[in-house]
């Protein structure tokens, strides 16, 4: 195991990594902007380090400070957290140049499954299903409009190193293909520094579900269940829960042994999450793999008694990961994640940035917090708007939602506007409580609701 490794990243993520570092007795050494200097992961690692200003692109995203903080350190290995550089093979690589273990796949995964066009390949041969699409990526409006006459309409244009939304356009009809495919190409070169896109058959009723994987140098990997991610706003997420309400045993045994065909198809090793669309008729495809932890890593952490934070710690590290000898894995209980963050959702849920006056935690059984915030710390308008996370549990889903309300109402934070009366709302909703919703739930169920 490592004796010191440098977290390349802020906030509650940060955090979550240094008090896995303590429980592993290994010192941990976080970095910061000067917008960060005074909040609680770098108060809490046993080390710490500044690497510029408040803007990321000058600190968080520049590699070569992070590399020279780890270097001066003293550090033998860089987590990346998520966002930022986790997901930049580049950066993997620089690493392993300098002598410094990637807490994370290699760079070569990362770079598979980083290009979708290239991962939709990968997929199709390792016999994971895939949503019908375009072979590659799509050179002209032609070629778009003849690729999309072809599968149906409605059909989906995507940035093909996309994410998070960004250079992804929805068309309708064919009057609309060459505006909206030189829309996304647009939003993809501004968003990525590359205008390439694909296409895929939309999906107008479909489930978001996805498959936690951690796999070892040692032949060992797992399934840690599901997550229905669903109730999205311009496809980013806002309420995460496993096991889905939309899955039986037997669809979450074969989405399971697919998201395992596709780890082995990639020669994958450390977490990794496989995302799937899952149509009205329970068809599943692959969507894209995230090689990095996730935001909502607790949920499945909470249904299957898995610290997932140190098992890629162990992995990293040579070891093989504790868990697979428990494999496979069945929820033990309900658990939803909600995510808490400075926006106010009554005005399309635009950032709100500023001092928090008052931020009292809710509590009891069945609740925990993964934040990095006080009471009167400053929300930079500078980086995302998550300020915290709340999971709750219970024996079944109806228990979780009951912990779910009394916990959002117990959750006070004054100063800023947050995502907690959506949160409320949406599961009072009869379409959400009911489990049979889908990723436009947002839009056809809270569109107008009072907050």
């Amino acid at each position: 195991m490592f004796k010191r490794i440098l977290i390349a990243n802020r906030g509650e993520i940060a955090l979550r990594i240094v008090r896995a570092c303590k429980e592993l007795g290994v010192e941990s050494v976080v970095v910061y902007s000067e917008a960060d200097r005074y909040t609680l992961p770098v108060l809490m690692a046993d080390d710490s380090i500044c690497i510029g200003p408040a803007p990321s692109a000058q600190s968080y995203l520049l590699p070569d400070r992070i590399i020279g903080a780890a270097k001066v350190k003293g550090a033998e290995a860089v987590h990346p957290g998520y966002g930022f550089l986790a997901e930049s093979a580049d950066f993997a690589r620089m690493c392993a140049d300098n002598d410094l273990v990637f807490i994370g796949p290699s760079p070569e995964a990362i770079s598979m499954m980083g290009d979708k066009s290239r991962a939709r390949e990968t997929m199709m041969a390792g016999n994971v299903p895939v949503v019908p699409g375009s072979d590659g990526v799509v050179l002209s409006a032609e070629d778009a409009r003849e690729i999309a006459d072809r599968i149906g309409y409605p059909v989906l244009i995507k940035a093909k190193a996309g994410g998070g939304g960004k250079g992804m356009r929805v068309c309708e009809s064919p009057d609309d293909i060459e505006k909206l495919y030189q829309q996304a190409r647009t939003e993809a070169a501004a968003s990525f520094e590359s205008d390439e896109v694909y296409i895929e058959k939309y999906l107008a009723r479909s489930r978001h579900v996805e498959i936690q994987v951690l796999a070892d140098a040692h032949g060992n990997a797992v399934s840690l269940c599901e997550r229905d991610c669903s109730v999205q706003r311009r496809h980013q997420k806002l309420i995460e829960e496993a096991p889905s309400p939309a899955l039986t045993p037997e669809l979450r045994e074969a989405m399971s042994d697919a998201a395992l065909r596709a780890v082995r198809a990639v020669g994958y090793q450390n977490a990794g999450t496989i995302e799937f669309l899952l149509d009205e008729d329970r068809n599943f495809y692959f969507m894209e793999m995230n090689t990095r932890v996730q935001v909502e890593h607790p949920v499945s952490e909470q249904v299957t008694g898995v610290d997932i934070i140190k098992e890629q710690l162990r992995i990293a590290s040579g070891e093989p990961m504790a868990c697979a000898s428990r494999a496979p894995f069945e929820p033990r209980c309900h658990a939803i994640e909600f995510r808490i963050n400075a926006e106010d959702p009554s005005i399309g849920f635009r950032p709100c940035p500023g001092v928090i006056k008052r931020f009292d935690l809710p509590g009891g059984c069945g609740v925990r917090v993964d934040t990095h915030i006080r009471a009167g710390a400053m929300i930079p308008p500078t980086y995302d708007s998550l300020i915290a996370k709340l999971i709750v549990w219970g024996d079944t889903r109806d228990e979780a939602l009951r912990v779910a309300e009394r916990a959002l109402e117990e959750f006070n934070i004054e100063g800023i506007a947050t995502t907690i009366p959506f949160h409320l709302a949406a599961i009072r909703n009869e379409v959400f409580r009911s489990g049979d919703f889908y990723t436009d739930f947002v839009e056809t169920e809270m569109n107008g609701v009072e907050l």
